[in-house]
């Protein structure tokens, strides 16, 4: 049924059958992120595509807000809006819209049982928005987001829902850019789709608490790279598919470098290893930076750094004794007390 604001109320998600929920749910389980890339490629093999992206959600949706499918004019897809839920009638919908070369808006209800088939309790209602590449998002404009994207550049793209304008922009939202959270302005016609590069770890020294928290790190988000030019500790048995750079860490960190995006992790208690490091990190934008060691062996850090002639401002970046203040006790534990810091940083920029 199309309702006269152009809003299409979708079936649930039942009538696409479980083997299409599935088969979506895994691909979004797998992490697919790079639908602007794959819309911008299939565009310019001559496929068509199109690009479907979640602008809104009610209770209990399967895909957050900004979640994306693409869709190549011939069918194919990738992707996910709603795990597997609604793809199969919003390829439809995508494909119409391709030929016609208009936005669609569509809005659909998840069944609770249905909900609970892709791993919710209840079911909810999602909105999505659906922009076929050339006719209706510019092809400048995608250029100029995956271009930002490779970039590592935090970008937000704004669609004007009544007057169709799209643009981007990097220097607003900066409380949706620290929460990554695409969504409506208060007004409700302009929608804002954050695209924050991928969280990035970077750890120096490859001890026991590098150990544990590397593997928390990536359950979190973030893509770790280890740093230690002792081979005995940074080996691919210590830490097994991980990463690693058996360079010193002032090399390593100019081969790597240090964004917005990403979190300094100091573990070695040597000065030979973790004051370059530092050197470099406090010019940088990195949003994290910690320094394993005791309050004394901080003092003895910051007094380093000021007769290296960084400022009090700078030094306190530093986040030493490392991690929040919970008793933590061994690895594992001091491992959360450091993601925790972290996750605070980055939030809550505190």
């Amino acid at each position: 049924m199309v309702l006269e604001n152009g809003v299409q109320s979708g079936e649930e998600c039942g009538n696409y059958g479980p083997e299409l929920a599935i088969a979506v749910g895994e691909t979004a389980m797998n992490g697919f992120d790079n639908a602007p890339e794959q819309a911008l490629a299939w565009h310019r093999d001559g496929r068509g595509s199109v690009l479907a992206t979640v602008i809104e959600t009610w209770g209990s949706a399967p895909r957050r807000v900004g979640a994306q499918l693409v869709i190549a004019g011939d069918g194919e897809m990738q992707g996910s809006v709603s795990g597997g839920c609604v793809e199969g009638a919003v390829v439809l919908e995508a494909t119409e819209a391709l030929e016609k070369g208009e936005q669609r808006l569509l809005e659909y209800g998840v069944s609770d049982g249905d909900a609970f088939a892709v791993g919710l309790a209840c079911g909810g209602t999602i909105r999505v928005l659906v922009e076929p590449v050339g006719s209706v998002m510019p092809v400048p404009v995608l250029e100029a987001l995956v271009a930002a994207r490779a970039a590592r550049e935090p970008v937000a793209y704004e669609v004007a829902l009544k007057t169709g304008a799209r643009r981007l922009v990097q220097d607003a939202y900066s409380d949706r850019f620290a929460m990554d959270r695409s969504g409506f302005e208060a007004e409700g016609e302009c929608f804002v789709a954050i695209h924050n590069p991928s969280l990035r770890l970077v750890v120096v020294g490859a001890v026991h608490i590098a150990q544990a928290l590397v593997p928390m790190a990536r359950i979190a988000g973030y893509d770790p790279v280890i740093i230690d030019p002792r081979g005995a500790f940074g080996s691919e048995a210590r830490f097994p598919g991980e990463k690693i750079l058996a360079d010193w860490p002032d090399e390593a960190l100019e081969e790597v470098g240090l964004d917005t995006r990403t979190a300094l992790v100091l573990l070695t208690h040597d000065p030979k290893l973790d004051d370059p490091a530092l050197h470099l990190a406090l010019k940088s934008k990195c949003f994290y930076i910690g320094a394993l060691g005791s309050k004394r062996t901080h003092a003895a850090r910051v007094a380093r750094l000021e007769d290296a002639g960084f400022t009090p401002d700078e030094i306190a970046r530093i986040h030493g004794p490392i991690g929040l203040d919970i008793g933590a006790a061994g690895p594992p534990e001091i491992a959360v007390a450091i993601l925790a810091e972290m996750t605070q940083r980055l939030r809550r920029g505190a």
